[in-house]
């Protein structure tokens, strides 16, 4: 059996809102979700901006039926997957082989830098409960635990990619199961924060994808899943799809981003092949959701890629980052869902605060909302340590 995947469910979360309609409506009047840290006690709070979801842990918890002690991670997943869940109108999920394939970087370390400080001070402080949960495969399990997914778990360890998308893609193509939740989920903490500053890639003012002036990213929060499924399932449950995941493409490079090369651009291999796969041409695409984070190199080698592919192409392209930051291993799967949206809405999304285009990229973004057909996207990810990936959604 060879079936194609199709998507039938789409959950969201992040600094933009809390729902895919207020995520849409966000997203159309361009409200930006960046602003100032409030989360995190960090000695970075007042001097980066940051794409923040505006709830607590207490909240996040009360909505979705779980404990607080659980990290914000595994709390900011189970959001976003219940409602892709209670979107996709599987109606007997249990008669199913059903799966799920999430990305984290972050784990559960927010919940691990809680103990320490005083777990160092006097060896016998320090809640336990908070370290639990601190490895990266801990919040796959929890989301699995609170939809009752127990066929397949998988977590991909990683940020930029659509790697988890593509993984469930396979999955169901080879007939190994149904029903795949894909996406992934992170949540803001020093380390990853911290980390980041030290790397000298962040911007302290709202991130520029694409500009001239651009000057690094904004780290963001969020989760965000899509429920793929087999033609049976779409046959048996009598659902009508949001989209086909129509081509994908992922290109693993011996190099990192700090080294990328424009005679190697794996960047513009991946979206080739994601092409040849959805047996589609440059010009049958309507809009590309950039990977554009706003850093420096990744920009100007993704715009370069975007520039060769697509040349002479009347095609859209935007950087929803600089509505919700960069949210790590959550950020490919998000603008999938923002993706969708257009599919879905039939409009394209701007690219925030990009006055001067780098000329690599031409003068094709998006400066403002529009309304018009859209039958085709793609979603761009790029990995810090050389994993590019381009997945295509079509009507």
């Amino acid at each position: 059996m060879n079936s194609k995947p199709s998507v039938v469910g789409a959950g969201i979360i992040s600094s933009i809102g809390t729902s895919w309609v207020e995520s849409y409506h966000a997203l159309r009047s361009a409200q930006s979700g960046i602003g100032p840290l409030s989360v995190l006690n960090s000695v970075n709070t007042n001097k980066f901006q940051v794409g923040e979801v505006k709830l607590s842990n207490e909240e996040l918890a009360y909505r979705v039926g779980s404990k607080t002690s659980i990290p914000r991670t595994a709390l900011l997943g189970i959001h976003a997957a219940k409602e892709a869940y209670l979107h996709s109108g599987i109606r007997n999920i249990n008669y199913w082989r059903v799966g799920i394939v999430s990305s984290t970087t972050g784990g559960g370390m927010d919940k691990s830098e809680q103990f320490y400080p005083a777990f160092m001070e006097d060896i016998s402080k320090g809640r336990l409960r908070d370290i639990v949960n601190h490895t990266h495969g801990s919040s796959t399990e929890i989301i699995a635990e609170a939809l009752g997914i127990k066929d397949f778990i998988s977590t991909i360890n990683i940020s930029g990619s659509s790697s988890s998308i593509i993984y469930a893609a396979r999955l169901i193509k080879h007939n190994k199961l149904d029903v795949v939740f894909a996406g992934g989920t992170d949540a803001l903490t020093n380390f990853a924060l911290n980390g980041y500053a030290a790397l000298k890639v962040l911007d302290q003012n709202p991130c520029r994808p694409f500009d001239m002036q651009r000057n690094g990213l904004n780290l963001g929060e969020g989760a965000a899943y899509v429920v793929l499924v087999s033609d049976r399932v779409l046959e048996e449950e009598g659902i009508v799809p949001l989209a086909n995941l129509a081509g994908y493409a992922s290109i693993r490079s011996d190099a990192d981003c700090t080294s990328l090369s424009l005679e190697t651009n794996y960047c513009f291999t991946a979206m080739r092949d994601a092409l040849k796969i959805a047996n589609l041409n440059k010009h049958d695409v309507n809009y590309i959701n950039l990977h554009g984070e706003g850093s420096i190199i990744n920009d100007f080698y993704e715009g370069d890629a975007v520039n060769n592919l697509f040349s002479e192409s009347n095609i859209r392209l935007s950087s929803t980052k600089s509505f919700t930051g960069h949210t790590q291993g959550a950020c490919c799967s998000v603008e999938a869902i923002i993706s969708l949206m257009s599919l879905k809405h039939e409009c394209i999304f701007p690219n925030l605060r990009c006055v001067q285009p780098i000329p690599e990229i031409g003068t094709t973004l998006q400066q403002k909302f529009v309304e018009e057909k859209v039958n085709n996207v793609m979603v761009n990810g790029i990995n810090l340590d050389g994993n590019y990936s381009s997945i295509i959604f079509s009507k």
